[in-house]
């Protein structure tokens, strides 16, 4: 492969092999690699809602602290690069194809024997433990899990330390139905002798990895029970708080991201690098730490596209993330009506989505975009439950383009619902900013 469009190309050519749980293939191509994985430090972070802001977090006050830091993320939002990044620089095109010509023989090697053809996203992991190991070379990577824990293909690693931030009710076609099934595949990464910090409220969830740790001998520190988040000040543009622990007490921090269940993953981050401080001899101070956290942002997290019109863009796509994100909305818009853009996947249990919404003064339309697992605009008014007030446009762009026309002072025009919805129209008005602009 010679080019980065041919090289991507033949990465989602692999889509149709799906998801296969089981770690016996990456342990196989990592083997013929030399284990990369094994040359490099790394953080392991599992959780429903939660990974990619705790790694924006962590990353963001590392590179203050003077670190070279290498991220490991899903999905993209803008381009496939973005998945493997050097302090948030997407792999070179050149990098990138050198990687996966060493990685392709390799995969059509194994997809001839009795283990099958990989997945896409265990090349794709594959690929970034060859790049990190030997040539980006980063004092750390932060290495997000694909889907679940136990058998997702980034579990191969032994990391400095392991991080849950959250656990609800998602790809429950896949990892089980209850609370309890779910949790058990993300503890999972839960290995002997790794410590994990927890920030997941859902008490049922929390027994299980509690158990875990025991089982496995691991220390287990729990937000709100082991270190904490307090002196919380809210206002429309900042969230102010405190963090304290056994390992140190940051004051005065500070955070543009929005949502209490930001801070919850913040303090992850901070009780994380001080963890690195305290057992791994990395240099972290308050001051680079405060730096980086008013640094930190996440693209499609909460984030405002315009200000007039006033437009928002979450992919809250799961129970938990819509209570967080109907949470945010009071606590930082009180006093706006919320005009709400959907599209979400199949699968989903549109009365449970919209419950935290139910006595907000909200109208929701519904709206489909180009992803193969896509719901229907039509099905999902069908399935609104009676006292929403809502309609369906199956064309986002003429659904948004209306809202905005439409647009009074006191509204929020709320874009949310799946991140590949939120990853196209963010790329469709990057490439075209005229598209959206309204007089």
């Amino acid at each position: 492969m010679n080019s980065g469009e041919e090289t991507i190309e033949w990465i989602h050519s692999l889509l149709p092999f799906g998801i296969k749980p089981g770690l016996k293939r990456m342990d196989w191509m990592l083997e013929k690699l030399g284990n990369p994985e094994s040359n490099l430090n790394m953080i392991h972070v599992a959780g429903t809602n939660g990974k990619g802001s705790t790694v924006s977090f962590m990353r963001h006050m590392l590179e203050a602290n003077g670190y070279q830091v290498g991220t490991f993320t899903s999905p993209y939002l803008e381009c496939f690069e973005e998945r493997i990044s050097l302090n948030g620089v997407p792999i070179s095109e050149q990098d990138l194809v050198a990687a996966a010509n060493k990685v392709r023989p390799l995969v059509e090697e194994l997809a001839q024997t009795e283990l099958e053809s990989p997945t896409e996203f265990e090349v794709i992991t594959a690929i970034m433990f060859e790049h990190f190991a030997h040539v980006a070379k980063p004092d750390i990577v932060l290495v997000e899990v694909g889907l679940g824990g136990r058998l997702d293909s980034t579990n191969v690693i032994k990391p400095l330390l392991s991080i849950i931030t959250s656990i609800g009710h998602d790809h429950m076609h896949i990892l089980g139905s209850t609370i309890e099934e779910i949790a058990a595949e993300k503890a999972g990464i839960i290995k002997k002798g790794i410590p994990v910090l927890s920030g997941v409220t859902n008490p049922d969830a929390l027994t299980v990895l509690k158990e875990t740790a025991i089982e496995r001998d691991t220390s287990f520190y729990q937000l709100d029970e082991d270190f904490y988040k307090m002196d919380i000040q809210t206002t429309q543009e900042n969230q102010r708080f405190t963090f304290d622990s056994p390992l140190g007490r940051f004051t005065h921090l500070k955070t543009t991201m929005k949502g209490e269940h930001q801070l919850a993953n913040a303090s992850l981050a901070i009780m994380a690098l001080l963890y690195l401080k305290e057992h791994a001899s990395y240099q972290i101070t308050e001051a680079a730490c405060k730096k980086g956290l008013t640094l930190t942002n996440w693209p499609g997290r909460f984030e405002q596209l315009m200000q007039q019109p006033l437009v928002i863009a979450d992919g809250a796509h799961n129970e938990e993330g819509m209570q967080a994100l109907a949470a945010t909305l009071k606590s930082h818009y009180p006093n706006h009506k919320i005009r709400m853009l959907a599209g979400v996947t199949k699968e989903k249990d549109v009365a449970k989505l919209l419950a935290p919404f139910s006595k907000m003064d909200i109208q929701i339309t519904w709206t489909s975009f180009d992803f193969f697992r896509a719901a229907d605009a039509g099905e999902l008014l069908d399935a609104t439950p009676d006292g929403i007030e809502a309609n369906a446009e199956k064309d986002w762009k003429n659904a948004l383009e209306l809202m905005m026309n439409q647009w009074k002072r006191d509204e929020l025009i709320l874009v949310t619902g799946s991140l590949y919805f939120i990853s196209e129209l963010r790329g469709a008005l990057k490439k075209n900013e005229e598209l959206m602009k309204v007089n």
